[in-house]
């Protein structure tokens, strides 16, 4: 699983040895004091937009940093797809599979089922239909996904653009317009907001 601790140690261990600040980092990277600070305390890590700036700026690889906030080998990588229309919902599990085969891909027909499962299983990725259902729809479901673990990277799918904006508020990982595509599925699932180690596309 993600280790912030295990990041937050490096992270730390990195701008001394460069003889950086919390501040001189802050205004290296173009981000507050307290963003650097949240990283070392280990409750916030930086999204992948983020960590080659962040490398670059303490002189390492990126792979260090990856390493260091990336799920641990052997850990399942469970996606989950949220769909209320079946046949919609089976099209997509199976594609995403034919992707991702090592992965463990759940689907569910309601939010509420795809909360219970995220409550004791950890997802790394979740395909979500906006307009899911009418106790809870898509963006509803990646607040509370995002609550239980916000490094959960969360994708929409959708017949509708008018949602994007606000997609992009919650600092989503990827929009899909219907129909889903192969290509959309490789291309969200290749720029990750938070990369997943355990699958190669």
């Amino acid at each position: 699983m993600q280790n912030p601790d295990e990041f937050a140690n490096i992270i730390k261990e990195l701008r001394l040895k460069k003889g950086l600040s919390q501040q001189q980092l802050a205004e290296q990277m173009m981000v507050s004091r307290s963003a650097v600070s949240m990283w070392e305390l280990g409750s916030r890590l930086p999204d992948i937009n983020m960590l080659g700036r962040l490398a670059d700026c303490l002189g390492v690889e990126r792979h260090i940093l990856l390493d260091a906030i990336q799920s641990e080998p052997g850990e399942t990588v469970n996606i989950i797809v949220a769909e209320d229309i079946p046949m919609l919902l089976n099209g997509a599990v199976r594609l995403i599979e034919s992707e991702v085969p090592q992965a463990n891909i759940v689907g569910f027909e309601s939010g509420a089922e795809a909360l219970e499962y995220a409550r004791f299983n950890r997802v790394l990725v979740a395909f979500l239909d906006i307009e899911l259902d009418d106790k809870m729809n898509g963006l509803e479901l990646a607040r509370k996904l995002l609550e239980i673990d916000p490094h959960t990277n969360i994708i929409f799918l959708t017949n509708f653009a008018e949602y994007m904006t606000q997609a992009i508020y919650d600092h989503c990982s990827g929009y899909i317009l219907k129909p889903l595509s192969r290509e959309r599925v490789r291309h969200e699932l290749k720029n990750l907001r938070f990369p997943v180690r355990g699958f190669e596309l």
